[in-house]
């Protein structure tokens, strides 16, 4: 991919629970956005196939899946989605849940995403862990069927994730408190959003 074709990307940054899944498939509804969720894509991996299987053994304990094999994984599921139609890398952003989960994987990605803006959802700890265990319950989601499995979940991304955004600049990191009700995280987002999309349209 040549340094003009990098991927016009948003990311969405946050701990377990704070809301990225849920904002991120909202704002890929809207046109012109397309969202993009490791998380989602690694639960539709085949469970019989040998990737499908490699990913599960570190999901279902709450480890991160290596960086060479998700970065590759989401390769090829976006050029998939490309040949397609689903996503036109052209005229669409991207919207990225889950990805890059570290340092390592933001550093790899350099050359395929054009990072316009962090989005980073913060929220208190107590209230994720509530409403993972909801989430749970309600999704069948065995990635957060245990308190062990959620509070290691918490320490992977405390110390893999959340040094990641302070690779990107300042300027592109923008924080939101996702305590707030759904309604109004997602009006801030999109306050953020309009001005890049109107820009990236050339309006």
């Amino acid at each position: 991919m040549t340094h003009q074709h990098r991927y016009k990307t948003i990311l969405l940054f946050g701990a377990p629970g704070s809301g990225k899944g849920t904002q991120g498939k909202i704002l890929g509804a809207i046109p012109g956005f397309f969202h993009s969720s490791t998380g989602d894509i690694f639960r539709s991996l085949d469970l019989q196939s040998p990737t499908g299987r490699t990913v599960w053994e570190f999901v279902s304990k709450g480890k991160l899946v290596p960086d060479g094999l998700t970065i590759n994984i989401w390769k090829q599921y976006l050029q998939g989605m490309e040949l397609i139609n689903q996503f036109h890398s052209e005229t669409e952003i991207i919207v990225l849940d889950g990805l890059p989960r570290n340092v390592e994987q933001a550093k790899i990605l350099e050359d395929t995403l054009d990072v316009l803006k962090v989005i980073h959802l913060v929220a208190d700890q107590a209230k994720m862990v509530e409403r993972l265990r909801r989430r749970a319950l309600k999704e069948n989601r065995v990635d957060d069927a245990t308190d062990q499995v959620i509070s290691r979940r918490f320490d992977v991304y405390q110390k893999e994730t959340k040094p990641v955004l302070e690779y990107y600049p300042e300027e592109k990191v923008v924080t939101i408190d996702a305590a707030q009700s759904q309604m109004r995280v997602l009006s801030e987002i999109i306050g953020v959003l309009v001005p890049l999309k109107e820009m990236h349209d050339g309006h």
